[in-house]
């Protein structure tokens, strides 16, 4: 990523002494957050990043943006965001590589196509337009891909990918010309609260005085919530992409393509492809180095459904983390239990697709406003009062 000017302390130097909101994690979330709180008129806003901005999860070079989601609160997010990613150009004046090639879900089995069709139906009565598709048409619009593994499979021509580093940078320089202080190579080292209320954060810098802490602090996110007793169920899981090298030939246009049997995906990449799987054998950690591991399993999955793809040559590669949830859904909402702890984080591969959509939904929690969507189904405490009522069935 560029170097954001003005954004970093000496070396040596303290941290601002006193916040009115301190935002834990510089990617996608953070930058958003921060830039509609201080577009909302709050002030003194303090972002501190462990690293550099956008090298945790947002650091993948291109990210799916989409709205085709099993539940109405996904969809939600996702189609706010899409508008938000498609005004981008006109109200940063920063081309973020939107492309809105689609999505296209490939079915292999008829409950899988039952499934898409019930989530095709919830869409499109949310305002979407996907559809379901024969897979003589699935190979039309993706060649690369074999008709007879195919049952069918949903497409949704609105969404696609853009460039995560590009909206970070520029949810960032916003922030920056609204009065937001971003530091970064700032480690948050405690979070402390005192009568039930946030007191104060203490960096490898200096300790800033703040009643309101936001962590968007993605795959460390549990240990932030740790700081001040709340349980963030967040575990952290490598994943692995390859490019191809750029053809000298054009490269046919394809949508973002996922089999959901064995999860492998593909698009372009400029003038190559972006190859990738979830691949299951993955232990969770912190590790991001790169290896070939999860090959195997990607030409596994190639083999049935786009022969072309196996064994791909591959000219570079990346390895990130996922942020997951048990039930991998988001963590979004503020602590019961502790005055002025609020948290966006959990979002198990979705966070740069709902980044622009959470940054609003956050800033109105903070706010104490009515939002666009009921926060409450995101909130963590869905898994404290599950571990609840799971004990209290178990012990009667």
């Amino acid at each position: 990523m560029s170097q954001l000017v003005s954004l970093n302390l000496p070396a040596g130097t303290t941290v601002p002494s006193h916040a009115d909101v301190v935002i834990v994690g510089g990617g996608i979330m953070g930058t958003s957050i921060a830039f509609h709180l201080a577009e909302a008129g709050v002030r003194n806003i303090v972002l501190v990043e462990r690293a550099e901005l956008g090298t945790g999860s947002s650091a993948k070079p291109l990210g799916g943006v989409r709205a085709t989601f099993s539940d109405p609160a996904n969809i939600i997010l996702g189609q706010r965001s899409l508008r938000s990613f498609e005004d981008f150009n006109y109200r940063f004046k920063t081309d973020i590589g939107l492309r809105k090639v689609g999505y296209l879900f490939l079915c292999r089995s008829e409950a899988e196509m039952l499934d898409c069709e019930r989530s095709t139906h919830i869409q499109n009565g949310l305002g979407s337009n996907s559809r379901m598709i024969a897979p003589t048409e699935a190979v039309e619009i993706n060649p690369f891909l074999r008709k007879e593994a195919l049952v069918g499979a949903s497409f949704s021509p609105d969404d696609g990918f853009a460039e995560p580093e590009k909206v970070v940078q520029a949810y960032a320089e916003a922030a920056v010309a609204l009065g937001v202080r971003i530091l970064e190579h700032t480690e948050v080292m405690d979070v402390a609260s005192a009568d039930g209320c946030i007191r104060s954060v203490t960096t490898n810098r200096g300790t800033i005085q703040t009643n309101a802490v936001i962590c968007c602090a993605g795959a460390w996110s549990q240990r932030i919530g740790e700081m001040v007793d709340v349980h963030l169920p967040v575990t952290p899981v490598r994943r692995q992409i390859g490019m191809t090298p750029q053809l000298s030939t054009p490269m046919p246009t394809v949508p973002f393509t996922l089999d959901l049997s064995t999860t492998m995906y593909f698009h372009n990449y400029a003038n190559g492809m972006l190859l990738g799987i979830s691949n299951s054998n993955q232990e969770p950690g912190f590790s991001r180095d790169f290896s070939h591991e999860w090959l195997p399993e990607f030409n596994a999955a190639a083999r049935i459904c786009a022969p072309a793809l196996v064994e791909p040559e591959l000219a570079q590669g990346w390895a990130g983390l996922y942020e997951n949830t048990p039930d991998h859904n988001a963590l979004i909402g503020a602590s019961k239990t502790v005055e002025g702890f609020y948290y966006a984080t959990g979002f198990s591969g979705h966070g740069f697709l709902q980044g622009p959509a959470v940054g609003e939904l956050i800033r109105d929690l903070y706010l104490s406003r009515e939002s666009f969507l009921d926060h409450s189904s995101f909130s963590a405490d869905r898994f404290t009062e599950a571990t609840k009522l799971f004990r209290e069935v178990h012990i009667i």
